[in-house]
């Protein structure tokens, strides 16, 4: 059975809000969500956009918005977005310096009415989470260091991707698998044949001459 493969295009190769605007405007249509990077300057090095400009984007266009807090203790951070308009908040199970803490980020994830999702680190092995499958709507493997731009595919998060989805087949959990980080035609293939359900694309989208084109060869894997 042909798999229904979503595609997030990531604000990430972007540097100024106005034309993270109006490319969530012209991605309407075409990708399924618009992937908000959202970095605070100490999870990761660089700082990046806001819950005003994830609002902004929400106002102004109609995409879905995948929303993912690479932040520092992002518990915090959870009501604003989703006040701004997130449809997924994903959360960072490095991020935590207290474990306990992510359960109740999940819940209150859900109780504002958003999907949740928990993105693991290229150095995080998936025992680590598995304790909040059962509950999560997404898991985001990072096939990238976090916070950079540029990077090379990891073929280790491949072994990952393969054992989240064993783990949803064999518990009948319902979660999607996510990955970001290095995407092309060729890593994003691999993903896709290892259970990837949505594929993050940065770079690759955004500086082709015919980004809806890229897309539909994404979405036809």
């Amino acid at each position: 059975m042909k798999k229904n493969v979503l595609i997030s295009v990531s604000t990430d190769p972007i540097q100024d809000y106005q034309s993270i605007v109006n490319y969530a405007k012209d991605m309407q249509g075409k990708a399924d969500f618009l992937h908000c990077d959202v970095m605070d300057g100490v999870f990761v090095e660089r700082k990046t956009i806001s819950a005003q400009l994830v609002s902004n984007v929400n106002s102004n266009s109609s995409i879905m918005l995948d929303v993912h807090l690479m932040c520092d203790e992002p518990l915090k951070s959870i009501k604003e977005f989703a006040r701004a308009g997130a449809n997924i908040i994903t959360i960072h199970y490095e991020a935590f310096k207290d474990k306990t803490k992510i359960d109740r980020a999940i819940d209150e994830i859900h109780a504002n009415n958003c999907l949740a999702g928990i993105a693991i680190s290229p150095d995080t092995p998936v025992k680590e989470i598995k304790i909040y499958l059962y509950k999560l709507d997404l898991v985001l493997v990072m096939s990238v260091v976090p916070g950079l731009s540029g990077q090379k595919f990891m073929p280790s998060s491949l072994e990952k991707i393969k054992e989240l989805d064993k783990i949803r087949k064999e518990n009948n959990f319902s979660y999607k698998i996510e990955v970001d980080g290095g995407i092309n035609q060729d890593t994003a293939l691999k993903a896709v044949e290892a259970g990837v359900d949505m594929l993050v694309s940065g770079s690759y989208v955004y500086n082709s001459k015919d980004r809806t084109k890229v897309i539909k060869e994404l979405k036809s894997l």
